[in-house]
């Protein structure tokens, strides 16, 4: 069975949305290489439509940059949405009607991981599912003090524990941290 496994940016005060003020200045050669194995050990990502609507227009235009632009293009994207009807990036298909089903089904499916960028809505609905297999916090070493409500991680929802799977701490300060959930008994 496929894996789905959520990675998220986020800085010490829990910003997950504002990465273009303090992101790359910690991705170093070190993260590039995590980046790197994460995506190229997928075979496809899932998404909601706030991240389709960022990555499509960003992921496009950088066709033929480089290696990992051309794999985010061309690999097989999954996006949840009741309102999106007619994706207009490559390889992408709408995951509507019953989500918790067809993503049940993606998982059954021959393959490999499935990759998720941020949390958000979606990451909470596989959580209370059962269906998110690892969660991957990039911890960046910087109080971003501009966050809205909104664009923290927090959220009120179930309660979720995990349990550590990995650390890898890289020289610029970045900590990845990989945590399993704990299934439900």
């Amino acid at each position: 069975m496929r894996k789905i496994i959520n990675a998220t940016y986020l800085t010490l005060d829990g910003d997950m949305s504002n990465m273009q003020d303090w992101h790359f200045d910690f991705f170093g050669d070190e993260a590039t290489e995590a980046a790197h194995a994460q995506l190229f050990g997928s075979d496809a990502l899932i998404m909601g439509r706030k991240t389709y609507d960022g990555f499509a227009p960003a992921w496009s235009s950088r066709a033929g940059a480089d290696e990992f632009a051309d794999r985010m293009n061309g690999i097989r994207k999954h996006v949840v949405s009741s309102t999106l009807k007619d994706p207009s990036w490559e390889n992408t298909s709408v995951i509507s009607g019953d989500v918790v089903a067809e993503v049940r089904k993606l998982k059954e499916e021959p393959g490999g991981d499935i990759l998720q960028y941020g949390f958000g809505s979606v990451t909470r609905l596989l959580l209370e599912n059962d269906l998110l297999d690892e969660f991957r916090v990039w911890l960046h070493p910087v109080l971003s003090g501009k966050a809205t409500s909104e664009q923290l991680l927090y959220r009120d929802a179930l309660q979720t524990r995990f349990t550590l799977n990995s650390t890898e701490v890289h020289s610029t300060g970045i900590i990845i941290l990989s945590y399993l959930p704990v299934r439900p008994a």
